[in-house]
């Protein structure tokens, strides 16, 4: 262990502040522009996983659509065949005499729907219907291929009678447990499509149809079979066609990415220069100057007092002290703004710079540092003294702590930095999402830890104190 024994009651408070609060990942371990093509194969993956999940459920909802769709179209054109078979068909062939029941209309009729009884096709082989019926505005059946109907009264329906009123062609699913439609119970489920057709004297008759329910079914099964086949194929194109697009959003979001890297990394690298260049020119200049000003006062106050003048001396000597405070506090600030021993001295005396300005305000720093021979990379080193200096940084502007404990140690192929404090702490969702002006430490830690690959994780809470703890793997 490095430079301070231990002292449990620093530590033991500092770690109970930040043992509550949960882990928050701020950063993970491989660099960004080492996992970009990990990344984009992700993003890609959870964007392919979305379009076909967008995909199935369209063409699950387009399935039932088109299904229903077909279906309705399918009754349609039974609606349309039936109205042509009225007008072109039917009507032509009344007579008047039908309402009379003259065997030679009902023959006619017979003819042209093609009664198997009269041995002549008609238009039933083709259209799939096995039963018509016509009947009167009172319910008579004055014609039906089943002659067993032919004469008998039932009562017309509220939609029948519609019909008649309003002239129009409708189509319903019959009800096959009326007495009129016993002779069809075998057929099973059955369509029946009806409308108004006039004899020669313009009397209204009602045309019945009844069709197999499975007619209808199977043309809606080929309409929908086609329209699915569309719309499946239409979003597959679809899909295709955006899959480049999206490669490409996300080949210009790494870039983006890395140049954002980049810069973050030439900034801080700037910034290094800038703070070497200016405690460069303090210490050779101001620093120096003070401290041969310091030795000047002090040598004119060791003369006043060889004159006897003890009241000169003393303000001399007052004059000195101040210079060798201020040459103290400038020297503080040099370590602040570039700690020369993080080059000359390495990790550890760099670190124990850090610790030192806070030590000058008060704050109990307890370093708790492996000093066994191991070759860390300069990056690895320059990394530790950013993200910790980041921290104490923060400890002094923001968290109030009395106490705070550094610990570098190596664990397996990893190297572990530990800065907890005891200060007030803080709500790291909020502060990662939305910093407060003045307040963007979290972020740059965030941002450094990334740029250089490291796992970088914080557990804090308000009022809970805080613990940064930063993963970097041995180079």
């Amino acid at each position: 262990m490095w430079g301070m024994t231990d002292h449990p009651t620093v530590r033991d408070r500092a770690t109970k502040a930040a043992e509550a609060p949960s882990w928050v990942q701020v950063s993970y371990g491989a660099p960004p522009r080492d996992r970009g093509p990990e990344r984009t194969g992700k993003v890609l993956g959870w964007v392919s996983v979305a379009a076909l999940v967008a995909l199935v459920a369209v063409a699950i909802g387009g399935t039932f659509a088109a299904r229903d769709l077909a279906e309705k179209e399918a009754v349609n054109d039974a609606v349309s065949t039936s109205e042509v078979l009225a007008k072109s068909v039917i009507t032509p062939e009344l007579e008047d005499s039908l309402l009379e029941g003259d065997p030679k209309a009902i023959a006619k009729l017979d003819r042209v729907v093609g009664n198997t009884d009269a041995g002549v096709g008609g238009f039933a082989e083709t259209t799939g219907i096995v039963r018509v019926k016509i009947w009167t505005a009172d319910g008579l059946i004055v014609y039906s291929d089943e002659h067993r109907l032919i004469g008998k009264t039932f009562a017309l329906g509220e939609e029948e009678r519609e019909v008649l009123d309003k002239p129009m062609t409708r189509a319903d699913i019959s009800d096959l447990g009326e007495p009129e439609n016993k002779f069809e119970r075998r057929h099973g489920r059955m369509l029946e499509v009806y409308g108004p057709v006039l004899t020669p004297n313009d009397t209204p008759l009602l045309f019945e149809t009844y069709r197999p329910y499975d007619v209808v079914q199977d043309r809606s099964a080929l309409l929908w079979r086609g329209f699915a086949g569309v719309t499946i194929s239409s979003l597959l194109f679809f899909t295709v066609l955006l899959l480049p697009i999206v490669w490409r959003l996300l080949d210009r979001l790494r870039r983006s990415q890395r140049q954002r890297e980049e810069l973050l990394e030439r900034a801080v690298d700037a910034s290094i220069e800038e703070r070497r260049r200016i405690a460069g020119t303090l210490h050779d200049g101001v620093v120096q100057e003070l401290a041969a000003t310091s030795f000047t006062v002090a040598g004119a106050a060791a003369r006043a007092e060889a004159h006897q003048d003890p009241g000169l001396a003393a303000d001399l000597h007052g004059v000195a002290a101040t210079l060798r405070s201020s040459i103290g506090g400038l020297r503080s600030l040099l370590v602040d703004i570039f700690p020369a021993n993080l080059r000359t001295g390495g990790l550890a005396d760099a670190l124990a710079d850090l610790a030192a300005p806070l030590r000058s305000r008060g704050i109990d720093v307890t370093l708790d540092l492996d000093q066994s021979e191991i070759d860390l990379d300069p990056e690895v080193e320059r990394l530790v003294f950013r993200i910790t200096q980041e921290c104490l940084h923060n400890v002094r502007r923001h968290s109030g702590a009395q106490s705070v404990r550094i610990a570098w140690r190596e664990q397996g192929e990893e190297m572990v930095l530990d800065v907890v404090d005891d200060g007030r702490g803080f709500d790291p969702a909020d502060v990662l999402a939305k910093p407060r002006e003045g307040h963007f430490g979290v972020r740059v830690l965030a941002d450094v830890a990334s740029a250089a690959g490291a796992d970088l994780s914080v557990a804090t809470a308000p009022g809970a104190g805080c613990h940064w703890r930063l993963r970097v793997p041995r180079r």
